[in-house]
């Protein structure tokens, strides 16, 4: 059996060589040959530099990807999906927060048939007012979305052969994995485990990045939100005909006794608001489907040191032989 470990980077320098050392001490024990499959997603700092010095310390099994530039963490999966050659497919982050002891669990879960193995972590020192977020955006997200998103579950999986397959034939530009990752099925598992510490560095992680990847999560499956425009809009259309109705009651039986300034500035502004909520709804949805139009590769490779082939027959160009 061989066993692929897709590792996205970005500004990992600090880690990549602890996380290396530590993925490799657990898999030399167990009884398969592997391979790791890091994607630097144009790292500013020298994450790159580190990984050919892993590729030429470790060359029987160690690849690498470069970008031309930062394309996200997105892609970085992508690409290291696309790369990977193993009969099971882990995906990792760098930062050492999936711990590298638990791929021998994922491997004994995978060897009874499942197909997706998920690490579901705890959120054991976490800051509360993120945690109860997150739990809240998780209630409220899954009654919307098609597929179910569970809270504590990342990136951090095994994937069987067919199951890496069927999430490649997926043609989209705007990806979001989690709902992907649940979207393709097969047999699934979960396991817990403690929440782990980043090893070095600092979280890319910001309060508008998690922001933009929640809005993701909530309009990548689903069209509810414009539906539920429908309805406002009829329910608002009945709300006007029985308050014009009112006011003429009124005024047939008391006369005109106010304008109703401040009742038509609310009005106004009120349903001002609203549209422009609408409209910027309808132009997210928009806003995907002419990015998709537009058909452009999900990365550019600025250097590799696996077969340029490789990327030119998945349509993606700029690739380039490790110089």
């Amino acid at each position: 059996m061989l066993l692929s470990i897709v590792v996205p980077c970005y500004d990992e320098e600090a880690v990549i060589g602890l996380f290396d050392a530590e993925i490799r001490q657990n898999l030399d024990g167990l009884p398969l040959d592997y391979e790791l499959c890091y994607v630097d997603d144009g790292s500013s700092d020298g994450t790159l530099e580190q990984l050919r010095e892993l590729a030429a310390k470790h060359p029987g099994n160690t690849r690498y990807v470069s970008f031309s530039r930062n394309f996200g963490k997105e892609a970085g999966m992508l690409a290291g999906l696309r790369e990977a050659t193993g009969d099971a497919v882990v995906l990792m982050d760098a930062d050492l927060q999936h711990p590298p002891e638990l791929v021998e669990r994922m491997l004994e879960l995978y060897d009874r048939g499942h197909d997706q193995v998920i690490a579901r972590r705890s959120r054991e020192g976490d800051k509360a007012v993120r945690s109860a977020v997150s739990r809240l955006y998780y209630r409220l997200v899954n009654k919307w979305v098609d597929v179910e998103l569970k809270d504590g579950v990342g990136d951090f999986r095994l994937l069987s052969r067919r199951a890496v397959d069927a999430l490649l034939s997926l043609p989209e530009y705007n990806r979001f994995s989690k709902g992907l990752f649940s979207w393709i099925g097969f047999d699934t598992v979960t396991f817990d485990y403690q929440n782990a510490a980043r090893g070095a560095g600092e979280t890319k992680w910001r309060f508008g990045a998690l922001l933009n990847y929640g809005m993701d999560g909530l309009i990548s499956f689903n069209n509810r939100p414009l539906r539920i425009a429908i309805y406002l809009g009829l329910a608002l259309v009945g709300v006007a005909a029985l308050y014009a109705a009112w006011i003429t009651g009124v005024a047939l039986v008391d006369g005109i006794d106010s304008p109703g300034y401040v009742t038509l500035i609310v009005a106004i502004v009120g349903l001002g608001g609203l549209q422009m909520v609408m409209l910027g709804l309808i132009g997210e949805y928009i806003g995907r489907i002419y990015y998709e139009t537009k058909r452009r590769p999900h990365f550019l490779v600025k250097e590799t040191n696996t077969p340029r082939a490789t990327f030119r027959s998945e349509g993606y160009r700029g690739a380039e032989e490790t110089r």
